[in-house]
């Protein structure tokens, strides 16, 4: 038995204990598995191992075993002054403490936590190796390690084999694994961004505001529940709850009369139809307007600005547990029609899109806010302007493989928008029903998974035909 733990002179401070870095494996296959893993996540933190970034969750067939259920795996990058062992005894209690009970080796459990990478560090105990023995051979470890860590060596004797090309070389998966985002707490399956016969979303608009571009003002009490029923009877599988118009040159409301506008429909949705099966989604930039519709049964947070208009929306998003929809826009609603210049010099339309929604995924991750638990949408009609928006269309795949943005899920809202009336030349928004579905059937096509929609039993039946012809 021989430990080597000679870490670089550097890394040792002359006091108080050393912080480093190491990337801890995450699987479940029983019960609640995703629920399962966010708890050993909040473990982790509760104990000083700080969760510093984390993967996307993907599903994946058993290995070794394999008459079990499928696993959800994922991995993540921790800070801690444990040593190895130390760790290691902590994850082990953690397990311990989520009512693991190990019965068959590599066998069916509700919770598997491993140590993958520790520094650079080469360790060899009967306990414990470093780096994990599996990692070469195992998809389900090295794809959420690769987009952890895709330019790093696992072996730092050997510089020039990186993570990224460990995956590569493993042959090709009989069945392809996909990930998971999971969008609320009480059994919704969750989106399968990479499954190729995934059905595609249907979000309903459900605008409580006076002033909103399109169908401001509709919505008052007197006829909210028969139209949330008219939502869900033409296929809507989730409702988008807004009561702020983010239209250019608005009045912006305050936080409370924002607040006064949106809880009695949320309310209203869990409360009349606790029996459809929908989720709530709240449509707002604001941190405390995001919190109380939380608290009041909205399952996802969706914020225009991507969390930048209030410091404090993704830290309360990632206190919350939820699930937040970040959209690309630039400036505020105000201004954000002035500011649509791409240069192609840094990478077009396409290009800065994609880079500022890694920089908003990336603070997003740096508030708390798991890589699971993110959704992104290109913006449609913010920061873009005619022809540019056709072009975001055009170009969904490439966005959705942007390097950074692989495997998460994309939300795509084109219903009744200016350019759609540019294009066909109908200047009324509730008349635009053609020219919204022939951009949501692109958008399906292009790989949404959620279409957010005014006409929902139009475009119910839209995406419908779209899923066949696309998704199967």
């Amino acid at each position: 038995m021989s430990d080597s733990v000679d870490l670089p002179a550097s890394s040792k401070p002359a006091t108080g204990p050393t912080v480093r870095t190491a990337y801890i494996a995450l699987g479940s296959n029983l019960g609640d598995r995703i629920g399962w893993i966010e708890k050993a996540c909040k473990e982790m933190d509760a104990r000083g191992i700080k969760v510093k970034r984390t993967s996307c969750l993907w599903e994946t067939e058993p290995m070794y075993v394999l008459d079990q259920d499928r696993f959800v795996n994922g991995a993540c990058e921790v800070e801690t002054t444990l040593e190895p062992l130390e760790l290691l005894d902590a994850l082990q209690d953690i397990e311990n403490t989520l009512g693991r009970k190990k019965i068959i080796d590599k066998g069916p459990r509700n919770i598997d936590l491993d140590i993958l990478l520790y520094e650079n560090l080469k360790f060899e105990h009967e306990r414990l190796t470093i780096p994990h023995i599996g990692i070469p051979e195992r998809e389900f470890v090295l794809r959420p390690l690769a987009e952890l860590i895709p330019s790093k060596p696992l072996d730092h004797t050997r510089p020039w084999t990186l993570t990224r090309d460990l995956l590569s070389a493993l042959p090709p998966s009989s069945t392809p694994i996909t990930t998971m985002t999971p969008l609320s707490s009480h059994g919704h399956p969750p989106i399968q961004a990479l499954n190729p016969s995934r059905k595609t979303h249907v979000m309903a608009i459900l605008n409580m505001t006076p002033d909103s571009f399109s169908d401001g003002g509709q919505h008052g009490s007197s006829t909210l529940e028969s139209t949330i029923q008219s939502f869900l009877d033409a296929g809507a599988t989730m409702i988008d709850v807004g009561g702020q118009s983010t239209a250019p040159r608005t009045v912006q409301v305050s936080a409370e009369e924002e607040t006064a506008r949106v809880i009695p429909a949320i309310r209203m949705i869990r409360e009349k139809f606790s029996h459809r099966d929908v989720l709530i989604s709240v449509d707002t930039y604001r941190a405390s307007v995001a919190e109380a519709a939380v608290a009041a049964g909205a399952d996802i947070v969706n914020d225009v600005s991507g969390g930048s208009m209030d410091p404090e929306m993704l830290p309360t998003v990632a206190r919350l547990g939820s699930t937040i929809c970040l959209m690309h826009m630039r400036g505020t609603p105000a201004n954000m029609s002035s500011l649509n210049e791409y240069p192609e010099e840094k990478g077009g339309l396409i290009g800065g899109i994609a880079r500022e929604l890694v920089d908003r995924v990336a603070a997003a991750e740096a508030a708390g806010i798991r890589r699971w638990r993110i959704v992104l949408d290109p913006g449609l009609g913010f920061a873009k302007v005619g022809p540019q928006n056709v072009d975001v269309l055009r170009h969904l795949e490439e966005l959705r493989s942007w390097p950074g943005l692989q495997g998460l899920p994309w939300l795509v809202g084109s219903s009744r928008k200016s350019f759609i009336g540019q294009v066909t030349g109908v200047p009324t928004p509730k008349e635009r029903i053609w020219g919204t579905a022939a951009t949501v059937a692109a958008a399906v096509q292009g790989g949404a998974d959620v279409v957010r929609v005014h006409d929902v039993k139009e475009m119910a039946q839209v995406v419908a035909m779209a899923d066949a012809i696309w998704r199967y």
